[in-house]
């Protein structure tokens, strides 16, 4: 069995390796890492405004007085997104990054309609807020990708002013981006005027029709969502960092899916929420998931080792693992059993997350528990309270639990096979 790991091991290090080593997955990461501190801002606001014990005239007060905190921060999480792109794709082929940060905003909103229907009348002149948000997304990061793509080529094939050296910085740089920022912006222009002049559609409808709305209906299925949260696991087993390789494909799906519930439940309430929102959300997946211990959900695994488990090595583990553990940091369990490689422990490693994750889908899609609000919670947030803050009921609290009691059982008889054993 070890040698078939290891074989197997072998194998996959190079395909994953290449994977988490992809400059676009990298830089999508990267861009999504920058806007987190502003949609963990928008998110408080969101938790604050809905909280179940506010009445509802205090509901609709707060939302008047603070409801910009999110407009300006999740309601617009495109925006952020595309800058982060044209950014760190720039940086990352060595030009002036800021420049590719604009322009990639600027190609997005390009092909961006301005304007919206109220009542079957349109008014020109209007940037809703949807297009700058979830229903955005899978336009904002193609825009961003090609429009840093074009800016870097312009500027690697020398389409630069070059002004004299006694000329401040801050213009030489302006005067060298213009040519790369205005030819990118010019094609961009040509194809939304091809778009609207000739097929009397715009980009943003077709590629939310086309591409963003099947991708996500996929990639946050419960099989979709199991593949996920297999492949994580599969991949930390050999050593590879499964959260950062998966989370670099999925991320997208589930924080569109959390910015729709965010606004569903903010322009419509929260009944609507539960009957249209979405089930696996970037807080479905980080608060069901993770926040039961980190990667592999072992908080639950680490307090079975201390009560039922006698091995000094295994309970001197699990003592040192459970302070980072409540906070889900658990690499100190995953190395230090280890989990890594170890073929005894395959069976509950891959399968407890997998059935942890069924039950959780199977409690939001019955009703049992209100879907989530869209809030993102720090994955870092100890168990209990953060499935109360991503559900803004008790509920999600009480579904944590059952999880945990679910893996416990799972774990068991493996952990008694442990401490048994004589070989391990």
């Amino acid at each position: 069995m070890n040698k078939f790991m290891d074989a197997l091991g072998a194998k996959i290090a190079p395909i994953a390796a290449k994977i988490g080593g992809n400059l676009y997955l990298t830089v999508l990461r990267d861009a999504f890492m920058m806007s987190f501190p502003l949609t963990m801002f928008g998110s408080f606001i969101v938790v604050f405004n809905n909280l179940p014990f506010w009445p509802d005239s205090l509901k609709s007060t707060f939302s008047e007085l603070f409801g910009n905190g999110q407009n300006a921060t999740m309601s617009i999480l495109t925006v952020f997104v595309t800058l982060g792109i044209g950014y760190y794709f720039s940086r990352a082929k060595e030009v002036e990054a800021i420049f590719g940060a604009v322009v990639s905003l600027a190609a997005y909103l390009i092909l961006t309609p301005f304007f919206a229907e109220f009542d079957k009348v349109t008014q020109s002149g209007l940037l809703t807020l949807d297009r700058l948000g979830a229903k955005g997304m899978f336009l904002g990061m193609i825009a961003a990708f090609l429009a840093s793509h074009l800016y870097v080529y312009f500027v690697k094939k020398g389409f630069v002013i070059k002004m004299p050296d006694g000329v401040p910085p801050a213009v030489s740089k302006s005067f060298s981006a213009l040519i790369p920022v205005m030819g990118t912006l010019f094609i961009f222009l040509l194809a939304n005027a091809l778009m609207v002049g000739v097929f009397d559609t715009n980009l943003h409808d077709v590629i939310y029709n086309v591409i963003q709305k099947p991708l996500t209906g996929l990639g946050t299925s419960l099989p979709g969502t199991v593949v996920a949260i297999f492949l994580v696991q599969f991949l930390w087993f050999f050593g590879l960092h499964g959260q950062v390789i998966v989370n670099s494909v999925f991320e997208a799906f589930w924080q569109a899916n959390a910015t729709e519930n965010a606004t569903m439940l903010t322009d419509k309430g929260n009944a609507y929420l539960q009957e249209h929102g979405h089930i696996v959300t970037k807080s479905f997946m980080d608060t069901f998931t993770v926040s039961l211990g980190g990667s592999g959900s072992t908080l639950v695994v680490l307090l079975a080792i201390l009560v039922f488990v006698k091995k000094k090595q295994y309970k001197d583990v699990a003592r040192l693992g459970l302070a980072p553990g409540i906070f889900n940091v658990n690499e100190p369990v995953i190395f230090g059993m280890p989990l890594v490689m170890n073929a005894a422990l395959f069976i509950p490693w891959l399968l407890a997350p997998v059935v942890s994750v069924i039950i959780a889908y199977a409690g939001f899609k019955t009703g049992l528990v209100p879907i989530t609000t869209g809030a993102q919670v720090p994955w870092t947030m100890p168990v209990i309270i953060s499935g109360f803050l991503a559900t803004n009921s008790i509920m999600g609290s009480l579904l944590q639990l059952v999880q945990m009691l679910v893996i416990g059982v799972i774990w068991f008889p493996f952990l008694k096979m442990l401490d048994n054993s004589k070989d391990l």
